[in-house]
This record gives C-alpha cells, structure tokens and sequence, in this order.
C-alpha cells in the first residue's frame, strides 16, 4: 500500500514530469499523477473522512494489486446489472485505463474503510466528460461512480454515510469546485435513494447513450443544510 508520503508528493512529481523532457513525459505510469495534479488536485492527499462506520479514504487504484479485487466485484450480479463490465480481468483492465486517457478527466480509486478496500470509486471532471452535453454544467463540477464491492456493505445505509463522506472530501480539497454531481441509472432505486439521503437533489432526467439517468447534484452551498 503506498505511503503517506508518496501521496502526498503525487503532485510534485507530476509537475516535476511536466518540466522533463519529451521522452519522460510520454511514459504512461506518470498519467495518473498528472491526471490528478491537473485536473482534480490529487485526490491521493485528501486525506480520510470520518463516517460512522469507520475511517474512509480514497486511494488511486492500481492494477497490479486491484485489478483481481476489482474484477471480482464486477462480476457480482448487483454491480454487473448496472455496470455491465461482468467478464475476465482483461474486460475490467480496459476499463480502468479508459479512466486514465486524455479523454476521460477521471481518476479510478478504491475506497478504503478503516484500511479496507470495500468500494470502487470514478472521481471525475464533469464540465470536461461527454456528460456536460446533457447538463449546464458549470467550471469544476466534479462527477461521481461507485460501486460497493462486498454485498455484506449493502442495503445497511454504509452508501449513503460515504457519498457524504466523498462529497465532503471534494468540496474541502478542491475549492474551485461548488457542485458534485452525479448520474445514476433511473431504474437502480436503491443508488438514488442512497444519493438523496446524502445531501444530493434530483435536478433532471437525462438520456444518455447507455442509459436513462437521473442527474443529482450537491451544491456546496447547501452542504450544511442538506
């Protein structure tokens, strides 16, 4: 599991990368970093949130060591009905470096609750994704994925107790950002419950080319209201 310290310097070695020459810069195991420094202000320092379940952290996901944990998780009937990546690891590892292009603005973590893998998470530049087509999206909206891996961590409020948590993560480390949005499918009840319990609104249905979803956003500035 990497340190505290290499979390915390992510974003020098990030800006050390932009300044190294052409052939350093091209070498895809700095994308992520660059990624975060860039676009989402290193999510790997935000540091962990207290939940009532425990201590919760995100820490960016790597394949060497997540991709058996995460390919698992993808292939539980729940997550597979909405997700749809059921398959072999291959399948899950395409998906995790589509986070990582130039196109997507996303950061793959997995969410850690009192040192335990137990989620999957995609914190994602939403103004920058596809998606801000479908919305008036605003400078910095920061989007939202997850999944909770184990089905023992389901239908308990954990979901609820986390979206807060992140939500609350984003808006204390990335200060330009004054919305969290996100877009789950309609017909997944117990998701969007879980986002309306924790401080999110529906604003609009959108159709989206893999879905009909509902668009449900937390404004920084109720945050403490709702």
């Amino acid at each position: 599991m990497p340190s505290t310290e290499l979390h915390a310097t992510a974003a020098d070695r990030a800006a050390k990368a932009l300044k190294a020459p052409a052939e350093a810069r091209l070498n895809v195991e700095l994308l992520p970093q660059l990624a975060e420094a860039d676009l989402l202000d290193s999510p790997a320092s935000w540091g962990a949130a207290t939940t009532p379940h425990g201590s919760f952290r995100l820490e960016p996901l790597r394949l060497d060591r997540d991709l058996e944990l995460l390919t698992g998780w993808m292939n539980d009937p729940e997550v597979a009905a909405y997700w749809e990546l059921a398959g072999p690891a291959a399948t899950t590892a395409a998906h995790v470096r589509a986070q990582w292009d130039g196109a997507s603005r996303s950061i793959p973590c997995l969410g850690l609750l009192d040192g335990t893998p137990m989620s999957y998470w995609e914190i994602y530049r939403a103004d920058l994704d596809p998606i801000a087509r479908h919305y008036p999206a605003r400078p910095h909206d920061t989007g939202i994925h997850l999944l909770v891996g184990d089905g023992t961590n389901r239908g308990r409020g954990l979901g609820t107790a986390l979206l807060r948590a992140v939500t609350d993560l984003v808006f204390d480390n990335r200060p330009r950002c004054t919305r969290v949005i996100a877009e789950p499918d309609i017909r997944n009840t117990p998701s969007v419950s879980a986002f309306l319990s924790s401080g999110f609104r529906c604003s609009m249905e959108i159709d989206l080319p893999e879905k009909r979803a509902a668009l449900m956003v937390r404004e920084r500035a109720l945050r403490n209201l709702l």
